[in-house]
């Protein structure tokens, strides 16, 4: 038997087959942080500076007395579309970053050309968002162009299924940003959050699904590709190219196949249920097949789980990964404790995996105002913390907290992180697998 037999074997035996399987250094992840067999990570200085960030406390001390010691890759860690805080999402170079900085498992979300081929991106129809399509002669192919005589920013619409491979290939990808009220398809461009960065800007490699696939292997993680739901706007619909979603959904696992990835190396996803019960019924992909729940429900009102999460469960659901605020809730004394949709999906037997952490302007904390009746409101992934009586998330360094009980109290086996050197380092430090 291999190293890394022996590794997988040894975790599914404490884990189960749901687990998220900690890989070796020679294929995927480090599965013994304290071992010397394995090349230790840079998570640079953001989550040391969060750490110094905290107010003193016992967290705080527990992380802070890990700041010199040698990190490893987790897969507790996933990288969100790479590494987008600082990089153009879905590029090899955000990939590599993510990888760089400890990320166990990445992110290529999957869409299509117009020829048929899967890529990376967020959505079927981003281009014109996430790269330079507007300034460049491909412009005129998109569902909706940019219109340089008469600027149109709040229609214009630039879709991969618009393109040939080849067409895709020509584009250079950028922060996933616009200025809603440009005159020019330059100022259009120019829409960079200040708490993000266009450092990074002037190299954004687009890749396929199949080259993901290839770049993965060579970092060493996992993959986590999420099938992303046609866009009714588009000039090409899934069923043009694909015939159905079933095939569309198929294809995805085909490639992985072809490449020959063993599927306890893959956690496919999707917001569709049926392409998760079709996974799980018709492929070797389903038993980490995840379902991302983004259903319109209260996290702590039972009622509003539809279908409820045992009835997931016996539909064949083994992994829900819904957004953070979905998990959390905050109590009047300020401390933040598992949501009852948390409570509920584990008493079912679920396994939960969550999105997504350093998505969010922390600087001045979780709150963005009142509704009209005086209500807090918080930004999105932090919509937990909207206790009247108490605040949690005060400052940017207090996602610790949160990304703490997350891992210690609902128990999630990853958390998706636009930068994953903080998760990396939060996985190490309490000795996360």
């Amino acid at each position: 038997m291999t190293n890394y037999e022996e590794i997988s074997m040894r975790f599914i035996k404490r884990l189960g087959a749901l687990a998220l399987v900690v890989i070796s250094v020679s294929d995927c992840t480090n599965a013994n942080p304290g071992s010397k067999h394995y090349d230790p990570v840079d998570v640079g200085l953001r989550p040391q500076f969060l750490v110094d960030g905290l107010e003193d406390s016992k967290l705080k001390q527990r992380l802070k007395a890990c700041e010199n010691k040698k990190f490893y890759k987790s897969t507790f860690s996933i990288g969100h579309r790479g590494a987008p805080l600082q990089f153009p999402e879905h590029t090899r170079e955000s990939y590599v970053a993510a990888a760089k900085m400890g990320a166990g498992i990445l992110e290529c979300d999957v869409t299509f050309t117009g020829d048929g081929e899967l890529v990376c991106r967020h959505a079927q129809c981003d281009l014109h968002t996430t790269t330079n399509i507007i300034s460049t002669e491909l412009n005129s192919h998109c569902t909706v162009p940019w219109d340089h005589d008469n600027p149109n920013p709040g229609s214009v619409k630039c879709c991969a299924s618009d393109l040939t491979l080849a067409e895709f290939k020509t584009l250079k990808g950028k922060m996933d940003a616009a200025n809603g009220s440009a005159t020019s398809a330059e100022a259009f461009q120019d829409g960079t959050a200040s708490w993000r960065t266009d450092l990074y800007n002037s190299r954004g490699t687009l890749m396929t699904h199949k080259e993901s696939i290839a770049l993965f292997r060579e970092l060493r993680v996992g993959f986590t590709p999420e099938l992303k739901g046609g866009d009714s706007g588009a000039n090409v619909q899934i069923e043009d190219v694909f015939g159905s979603q079933e095939a569309y959904a198929q294809r995805l696992i085909d490639e992985y196949v072809e490449a020959g990835v063993p599927a306890h190396r893959v956690w496919p996803q999707s917001f569709n249920l049926d392409d998760v019960l079709y996974w799980n019924a018709n492929t070797d992909f389903g038993d980490q097949a995840v379902y991302l729940d983004s259903r319109p429900i209260d996290p702590n009102n039972a009622e509003t789980f539809v279908p409820s999460m045992a009835e997931l469960y016996d539909a064949g659901v083994k992994i829900v990964a819904p957004p953070i605020p979905y998990l959390l809730t905050v109590t009047d004394s300020g401390d933040i404790v598992p949501s009852l949709y948390a409570t509920t999906a584990k008493q079912a037997g679920l396994e939960i995996i969550t999105w997504s952490l350093e998505r969010s302007d922390l600087r001045n904390g979780s709150r963005t105002g009142t509704d009209a009746e005086g209500n807090p409101v918080a930004t999105y992934y932090y919509g937990f913390d909207i206790n009247p009586a108490a605040q949690a998330i005060k400052t940017d360094s207090d996602q610790f907290k949160a990304l703490h009980v997350l891992a210690q109290d609902v128990g999630v086996l990853g958390v998706f992180s636009d930068w994953p050197a903080t998760t990396t380092y939060y996985a190490n430090c309490f000795n996360v697998k």
